[in-house]
């Protein structure tokens, strides 16, 4: 029999999927590994600068900007719960208006203007306050006005940059392969996993190169190289143009699920119809012109299938395709779930944060001439991650393929529940050094000077180990769900999601060390002091592990009563079909 090749089927991809002027593209020639090695590598270079500015932050606002430990900390998480929110709207742009590329190309532009100003800041002397080395910063002088908005500016201009960059760089990868083609979708199952791999290289060299250059040659350099580094990045995806695959914008998704609820609302009234093939839908063959994906109707959320109801109106906030109200219920049946992954970013923001000042309190030294970047620590999240991906993909998936026919291993929630089971792990082991670290202090008279306690800095090794081995089972699993659980013409809202889960855990991160701090502190026993030596955050650290379990539980009844998609459970059925026949 003719392959596809010989018969001429097979030349276009059948997705929907164009040039940058709006042609069919050749399968041959565009997409799939070929196009996603520029944008790989972008990442990298992405990471480097991302990571190499939110690692350090804190130190650079307690050192350099004299703020306390709460303050410092709150910076940092309310600017990183920008970064990670701000991707809903870049994500409304590309959907909407723009396209994934347009879209990604001016927000990179925004993201190097805000890098530059950045160097500037930490670089001219006069937009930094004079250094002090008291321990207690209350008794240093403050930066003034300017020095902080200068500095605060550029760090809000990135955030805007990467709110058009993040949701849509990863979107762009999985775009490149088609899911009408059994051979690219089952290399789509994998992306995401060595899409994190290969991203988390820039990530490891921002963490120890970028981090030990910022602490002991200077700051200057330590952000210039990130700026650099992003620039070079920006070149490369750039150069990988011609090999990309776009999906043209399918409108505001916004607007789309508006006009579903509205006239679900309108239509409240009307019976439904107890054959779903009495509800409006578009023919066949206007699916097929545009190249997007037909819907059937399903029960769940079965309120919302009045929209579809015919009533003679074409108005849209009367009448509504079947497609289109599966989408709208696709895109809020998703939200149990995101709503259960603000916990455990309000962990991972434990990183760049506590997990780095509890760092500054001990001994930093290797050997006789070496000292540790309290900051470096989180090179070993990243490492930890690396392997843990790797054991995941190669070993782990391939066991579970044999016990459970599935094609992924495991599902998605159910990778996310483990990832959640080892936070709760992480934050009692971190608890309990904690208590350790500060037995020490005690016993060596250094509650309150606050001086540095004869203990390895290897002692936190634990809890960041552990975190990324949780980071390769949560947030793999996070980004892909929300990307395939989003319907075809939502798919950069759907990773939004991802980003929306880590946003909100930063300012729950924020929100909850700020109550803590000062709930304690008026009782006489502050948890979270600028002397962390004096400070509980033992008992902080519990307390978050509490929260953490009782999420956890929270989750799996979620997840119970989750629904996957149809057509993502057709193709996987598919491939766990073929699965079998190889065994």
């Amino acid at each position: 029999m003719a392959s596809l090749q010989e018969t001429g089927l097979d030349r276009y991809t059948e997705d929907g999927t164009v040039d940058l002027h709006g042609n069919p593209v050749l399968r041959s020639k565009t997409g799939r590994w070929k196009a996603c090695s520029f944008i790989v590598v972008y990442e990298v270079f992405e990471r480097m600068a991302y990571h190499g500015i939110s690692t350090n932050l804190i130190l650079y606002l307690t050192k350099k900007l004299h703020q306390g430990t709460v303050a410092s900390a709150n910076n940092v998480t309310n600017w990183s719960g920008t970064v990670w929110i701000m991707p809903i709207l870049g994500a409304y742009i590309a959907d909407a208006h723009l396209g994934r590329y347009r879209t990604f190309m001016i927000a990179s532009t925004i993201c190097l203007m805000g890098m530059g100003l950045l160097t500037l800041a930490v670089s001219i002397s006069s937009l930094k306050p004079p250094p002090c080395l008291e321990v207690n910063k209350g008794n240093c002088k403050q930066a003034s006005k300017l020095q902080l908005a200068v500095f605060f500016g550029a760090l809000y201009i990135l955030a805007l940059g990467t709110g058009g960059t993040k949701p849509n760089i990863s979107t762009i990868g999985a775009d490149q392969f088609d899911d009408f083609h059994p051979k690219e979708k089952a290399q789509k199952l994998s992306f995401f996993n060595w899409w994190m791999f290969s991203i988390f290289f820039g990530t490891l060299f921002a963490n120890t190169g970028v981090v030990y250059i910022q602490d002991n040659v200077g700051w200057s350099l330590g952000y210039g190289l990130p700026t650099i580094g992003l620039a070079v990045s920006i070149l490369i995806f750039v150069a990988g143009t011609p090999f990309y695959r776009h999906k043209l914008p399918g409108g505001s998704p916004f607007t789309r699920m508006a006009n579903v609820i509205v006239a679900a609302a309108r239509n409240w009234r009307l019976p439904l119809p107890n054959d779903p093939k009495e509800l409006h839908e578009l023919e066949f063959e206007k699916y097929s012109i545009e190249r997007a994906f037909r819907i059937d109707s399903t029960s769940s959320l079965r309120f919302l299938n009045k929209a579809a109801i015919r009533t003679g109106s074409t108005e849209p906030w009367k009448l509504c395709s079947v497609t289109q109200v599966e989408e709208t219920k696709q895109i809020l049946k998703m939200i149990p779930i995101l709503v259960c992954t603000f916990i455990p970013s309000t962990m991972l923001a434990q990183t760049h944060t506590l997990f780095i000042k509890q760092g500054t309190t001990l001994d930093r030294s290797v050997g006789s001439h070496f000292q540790i970047p309290p900051a470096s620590l989180s090179a070993f999240v990243t490492i930890s991650m690396l392997l843990s991906v790797v054991i995941y993909d190669r070993i782990f998936v391939k066991i579970m393929q044999r016990l459970t026919k599935n094609p992924r291993g495991i599902t998605l929630l159910q990778r996310m529940g483990i990832g959640m089971i080892l936070h709760i792990m992480i934050m009692t082991i971190a608890s309990r050094v904690e208590r350790r670290r500060l037995y020490v202090a005690r016993e060596n008279g250094l509650v309150q000077n606050g001086g540095e306690i004869p203990l390895t800095i290897f002692t936190l090794l634990p809890q960041f180990m552990l975190m990324g081995t949780a980071d390769a089972f949560i947030e793999v699993a996070k980004i892909e769900f929300f990307y395939d659980q989003a319907p075809e013409s939502m798919k950069s809202l759907g990773t939004s999601y991802a980003m929306t889960s880590l946003g909100v855990g930063n300012f729950l991160s924020s929100f909850l060390l700020s109550t803590v701090s000062h709930i304690t502190k008026n009782n006489g026993n502050g948890w979270i002091l600028n002397n962390l030596n004096a400070s509980h955050l033992d008992y902080y650290y519990a307390l978050i592990a509490v929260l953490s379990a009782i999420n956890f539980f929270v989750f799996l009844i979620v997840s119970k009563l989750y629904v996957y998609k149809a057509e993502v459970c057709g193709s996987i059925n598919v491939l766990a079909d073929e699965l079998k026949e190889r065994n």
